[in-house]
C-alpha cells in the first residue's frame, strides 16, 4: 500500500465534508501557530487568564443576543468548553474511528479560530507530533508512528489522548464553571460519545459507533464518568427508539426551560420519547 502523506489528513478531510462550516489545517514542523485575531491557543484556554476571558465572550454575546438577557457566568463557560471541546475531541476520534489511527495534542498543539468568515464552527489549526497505530498500518512508517499490540490497547490510548489534552483545558474553565473533577470530566465522556454518535451518523455509519464506542467506554475508564450509556426507549406505537443518558448537564435549562435535549439529565421519560419522535419527524 501507499504510504499516507499524513496519518490524519484523509479523516479531517472526511469531517469537513460533512461539517462544511468547520475548517481544520494541519501545521508542518516549519509553521508557526496563527495568532492574532480570533485565534487563541489551547494553552491560552488552560492558563484561565485573558485568553479564556476573550473566547467565552463570544459566548457571553450570543446567549444574550438569542435570549434578550445575560446567562450565568458558570453557564457562559460551559457553553464556550462544550464549543471548544466538541470539535476537538473529533481530532482524536475521527481518525481512530475511520483508520484507526489516534494523534496526540498537547494543548500546545491546537489553536482555534470562531470568528472565520464562512465556517459557523470555526477553524482549526493541529501540530501532529504522534500518533499510534495497529501493526501493519502503512502510516507506521511515517515519522511520530507508535503501533501498539491490539485494538484495546489502540482504545486506551484514545482515552488517554483525549485525557492529555482535555485535562490542563478543564483546569483553566474549571473556575468559571463552578464544577470540579467529578462534573467535569462527566462533560468529557459526553463530548466523546455525543460528538462521534453525531458524526458517524452523517457518515452512515452510527449504529458501528454505537458498537465501537461502547467498547471504548464500558465504564470504569478513569478519569471518564460512567459509560457510553446508550440504550432504547419505546415509542407510543412500541417503536425502538435510540438513546443514551448523559452524564452531565449542558445547563442550557437556564435559558429555556421548556427546551431540554432529549439526552439530559433532567428530562423524565415520557419527555424523551416525545423529543426523540420530534427529531425522528424532522
Amino acid at each position: 500500500m501507499p504510504l499516507p502523506s499524513s496519518a490524519v489528513a484523509d479523516a479531517y478531510a472526511r469531517l469537513t465534508e460533512v461539517i462544511p462550516g468547520l475548517a481544520i489545517t494541519e501545521l508542518t514542523p516549519e509553521q508557526p501557530a496563527p495568532s492574532g485575531g480570533g485565534w487563541v491557543c489551547a494553552a491560552a484556554l488552560a492558563e484561565g487568564g485573558a485568553g479564556l476571558e476573550a473566547f467565552l465572550a463570544r459566548d457571553d454575546a450570543q446567549v444574550l443576543r438569542d435570549h434578550g438577557r445575560p446567562g450565568r457566568p458558570d453557564v457562559i463557560a460551559t457553553f464556550g468548553l462544550h464549543r471548544y471541546a466538541w470539535p476537538v475531541v473529533l481530532l482524536i476520534t475521527v481518525p481512530w474511528f475511520l483508520h484507526r489511527r489516534v494523534p496526540r495534542f498537547p494543548v500546545t498543539h491546537i489553536s482555534y479560530d470562531r470568528t472565520a468568515a464562512g465556517l459557523d464552527m470555526g477553524h482549526l489549526t493541529v501540530r501532529t507530533d504522534s500518533f499510534a497505530c495497529l501493526p501493519g498500518d502503512p502510516a507506521a512508517a511515517l515519522p511520530g508512528a507508535r503501533v501498539v499490540a491490539d485494538e484495546e490497547a489502540l482504545r486506551a490510548e484514545v482515552r488517554a489522548a483525549v485525557a492529555e489534552h482535555l485535562e490542563p483545558v478543564l483546569t483553566g474553565f474549571g473556575p468559571r464553571m463552578r464544577r470540579r473533577g467529578r462534573a467535569l470530566w462527566g462533560m468529557a465522556t459526553d463530548e466523546i460519545v455525543e460528538g462521534l454518535w453525531y458524526v458517524a451518523d452523517l457518515f452512515g455509519e452510527q449504529p458501528r459507533a454505537v458498537r465501537e464506542l461502547e467498547r471504548l467506554l464500558p465504564g470504569a475508564t478513569k478519569p471518564y464518568i460512567g459509560s457510553a450509556a446508550f440504550r432504547e426507549v419505546t415509542g407510543p406505537d412500541g417503536e425502538p427508539l435510540s438513546t443514551r443518558d448523559r452524564a452531565s448537564c449542558c445547563m442550557y435549562y437556564t435559558l429555556d426551560a421548556d427546551d431540554a435535549c432529549a439526552t439530559c439529565p433532567r428530562t423524565c421519560e415520557a419527555d424523551r420519547v416525545t423529543k426523540l419522535l420530534a427529531a425522528a419527524a424532522s
